[in-house]
């Protein structure tokens, strides 16, 4: 059986059908999990993912460890039950009020006991062995960042076998970006980060979208930012990204023409200060 089925069961459904032996066991399982002196801290950020967000959170409590771990949510001024979502599942949280994915990943950031930061969004899915890769693989030295590859948690429009070519030809994609640009590739859903350096820093908070690559860009002063392509921190997110295209292969068209388009930035480094189109800033 695929290891995120038995997460299927909640992922998408209201807080409320979720049974309470689930949010017991998350509950016991995180409590274990927490330490006072953590190696990593993981931050789960959210914005209105109650149907969501408690899947998330027993896949994190599920995940096996030898480090010791801290994990911190944040909810960006969620206007549905998000937050009784952290509080039924004994996950310590934070409310950030302004708006952005820059501003809630710097509110769990300021927070964090860790070395390393392990960034998870709440529409996520994750594999027990997350944690623990992630971690070895930021002990190597020179490293500053590293990444993860993500696939789609199946529905009707996008079923997991129309998925597999999608994945196949995105993963080959980020191989070719993580060369010469890496901060390109990454996604905040799988990437993990030294946080000394990120704290100086601080996410972009005036983007809808990019605080992630943009941290990795400053942090590529620090050491290497790699792409990890093992299946233990593969993680399942959600198909809402992809369902604005439409179809499976639709979706695949748009991105295939944009790489064709972004050519060059397989073969140069980015250099200078970071760009926006006008459509990302947020005023």
């Amino acid at each position: 059986m695929c290891w995120y089925k038995k997460y299927l069961t909640i992922f998408e459904k209201s807080p409320l059908s979720v049974p309470d032996e689930i949010y017991e066991q998350i509950r016991l399982n995180t409590a274990k999990m927490q330490s006072e002196n953590p190696v990593a801290t993981i931050i789960v950020i959210a914005y209105n993912e109650e149907r969501r967000l408690t899947a998330c959170l027993w896949s994190l409590s599920n995940m096996i460890c030898s480090y010791p771990l801290e994990i911190i949510g944040v909810d960006n001024d969620s206007s549905d039950s998000t937050s009784s979502v952290f509080e039924k599942s004994g996950v310590r949280w934070l409310k950030e009020e302004q708006r952005s994915c820059g501003y809630a990943r710097n509110r769990g950031l300021m927070e964090a006991k860790g070395k390393y930061i392990l960034c998870v969004d709440a529409d996520t899915l994750y594999p027990v062995t997350y944690a623990e890769k992630m971690i070895k693989e930021m002990e190597k030295p020179g490293t500053s960042a590293v990444f993860g590859s993500w696939g789609f948690v199946p529905d009707k429009q996008y079923p997991r076998y129309k998925m597999v070519i999608y994945e196949f030809l995105r993963d080959i994609n980020l191989r070719l970006l993580s060369a010469k640009s890496p901060e390109r590739a990454v996604r905040g859903l799988a990437f993990a980060h030294i946080a000394g350096p990120a704290k100086e820093i601080g996410y972009r908070v005036k983007i809808r979208r990019g605080e992630d690559g943009a941290m990795a860009y400053e942090l590529k002063k620090f050491g290497k930012v790699r792409f990890i392509g093992s299946r233990k921190v593969k993680v399942m997110t959600s198909t809402a990204t992809l369902k604005s295209d439409g179809s499976v292969a639709r979706a695949l068209y748009i991105r295939m023409v944009r790489a064709i388009k972004g050519i060059r930035k397989f073969f140069i480094k980015t250099k200078g200060e970071l760009k926006d189109q006008p459509d990302n800033l947020i005023e």
